[in-house]
C-alpha cells in the first residue's frame, strides 16, 4: 500500500501532529508514504512529492504551520494559469492529477482541509480516487465534528491578547474593538469573548445595531466602567448591511473578507466620544504551536485516517463526536453547514452575564 498526504487551505495549529500520526501509523502497517507539496500542486509538476518516514516527521507534533506548506489557490478543478497580460485562465486539471497519482502508484490519498479541500476530495472520489479526508479549520465551521483542530489554539491566543488588551484599554479609559477570524462562523469570537471576558461580541449570526453596541458602552460609562471591549468576527454584518470586504483577492482564492473593527471603531467613537481604538489579530491566530488539546486531537485524526484507509472507508472524513473519531461520508458533511446557534446555550451563558451581541 502507498499513500500520500496532502495540506491544503489556511494553515492551523496541529497540522504537523496530523502529518506525524498518520504518516508513524502507515509505516506501522508496512505502508509507503508520500507527502504531496502545497496542496495537490506537486501532482500537478507545480510542486515537489517527497517520501515520508519516520525520521521526517521526528520532533514536529508541538510546531505550528505544516512541513507539507499549502495553498488556498489552485482547485485541480479550476486551477488558474497566468496569461501573457497578467490576467489568469481557469482550467480542469483533474485528469493529469489523477494520472499523476496512478504513475506513482498512490493507492489512497489523505487529505486535510477545510470545505474547500472536502470538495475536491469529493470530486476526486469521483473520477475513481480512494480519498479519506482529515478536518481543517480554525474556524471550526466544519459540520459533523464537534472541533477542528487549532480551533482551541486559535481561541487560546484570541484570550491572551484580550488579557492584554484590557489592562491598556482601562488604563486610558478606550473602547478597544479586536477583530477575530470567522468569515461565516463567530465560533473564535463566541468562544473567547466570553474566556476574555469582553463586554460585546459581534458574530455572523447575529446581525448588529451599532447603536445597540453604544447602548452597552454607554450603560457601563455610567456604572464607573470607563473602558470597554467589543469582540468583532471578521465576517459579522450590521442589520441591513454588508459584509467588510478589504480587497480584492489573488485568482483562485475567496475574497478577502475583514476591516469591519476600523469601521466599527470610528462609528463608536463619533457616536459616544469614546476614544476608541482597533486591533486586527489577523494571521496571529493561525500561528505557533498547537495546544496539548489540538495535539491530542490532531493525533487521533491522523492515526484515525489511517485506519479509514485500512477499512475501505473511502470518501469519508474523519471526524469527532464525543467520546469517539468516526467517519462520516463526505457527501454528508457538505450537506449542511455549521454555525453558532443564535439560542443554544453557550449565547444564552454570555447573555447571561451581560455580553451584549448588539441586537
Amino acid at each position: 500500500m502507498r499513500i500520500a498526504l496532502s495540506t491544503g487551505g489556511g494553515d492551523a495549529p496541529g497540522l504537523n501532529a496530523v502529518i506525524r500520526a498518520a504518516v508513524l501509523a502507515a509505516l506501522q502497517r508496512g505502508w509507503d508514504v508520500l507527502g504531496i507539496k502545497r496542496g495537490f500542486a506537486g501532482l500537478l509538476g507545480e510542486d515537489e512529492v517527497i517520501p515520508l518516514t519516520a525520521d521526517t516527521v521526528r520532533g514536529i507534533a508541538h510546531m505550528g504551520g505544516t512541513i507539507l506548506r499549502t495553498t488556498n489557490r489552485g482547485s485541480p478543478f479550476n486551477y488558474p494559469i497566468p496569461q501573457p497580460d497578467g490576467s489568469y485562465t481557469y482550467v480542469d486539471r483533474s485528469d493529469e492529477l489523477v494520472a499523476n497519482a496512478q504513475a506513482l502508484g498512490i493507492d489512497a490519498i489523505v487529505s486535510i482541509g477545510g470545505d474547500g479541500s472536502l470538495r475536491i476530495a469529493q470530486q476526486l472520489a469521483k473520477k475513481g480516487m480512494h480519498v479519506v479526508c482529515v478536518p481543517k479549520t480554525i474556524d471550526n465551521d466544519v459540520p459533523c465534528t464537534i472541533n477542528t483542530f487549532g480551533f482551541d489554539t486559535a481561541v487560546g491566543t484570541v484570550v491572551d491578547a484580550l488579557d492584554k488588551v484590557h489592562t491598556t484599554a482601562e488604563s486610558h479609559d478606550r473602547v478597544l474593538v479586536v477583530e477575530v477570524m470567522g468569515r461565516d462562523a463567530g465560533f473564535i469570537a463566541l468562544y473567547a469573548g466570553i474566556a476574555g471576558t469582553a463586554d460585546v461580541i459581534l458574530i455572523p449570526e447575529i446581525p448588529y445595531d451599532v447603536e445597540k453596541v453604544c447602548d452597552k458602552i454607554r450603560l457601563r460609562e455610567r456604572h464607573g466602567r470607563r473602558f470597554s471591549i467589543v469582540v468583532v468576527a471578521e465576517g459579522a454584518v450590521p442589520i441591513a448591511g454588508e459584509t467588510s470586504i478589504i480587497g480584492e483577492s489573488l485568482p483562485g482564492q475567496a475574497r478577502r473578507v475583514g476591516g469591519v473593527a476600523d469601521k466599527l471603531a470610528r462609528e463608536i467613537q463619533e457616536r459616544t466620544g469614546k476614544e476608541t481604538r482597533a486591533l486586527i489579530l489577523g494571521h496571529l491566530q493561525r500561528g505557533g504551536g498547537p495546544t496539548s488539546y489540538d495535539r491530542l486531537l490532531s493525533t487521533r485524526f491522523g492515526g484515525a485516517a489511517i485506519r479509514a484507509i485500512e477499512e475501505g472507508k473511502f470518501g469519508h472524513m474523519v471526524a469527532l463526536q464525543s467520546p469517539n473519531i468516526v467517519f462520516v461520508p463526505i457527501e454528508e458533511v457538505l450537506k449542511s453547514e455549521k454555525r453558532v446557534d443564535p439560542h443554544g446555550d453557550i449565547v444564552q451563558t454570555a447573555r447571561d452575564v451581560g455580553i451584549s451581541f448588539g441586537d
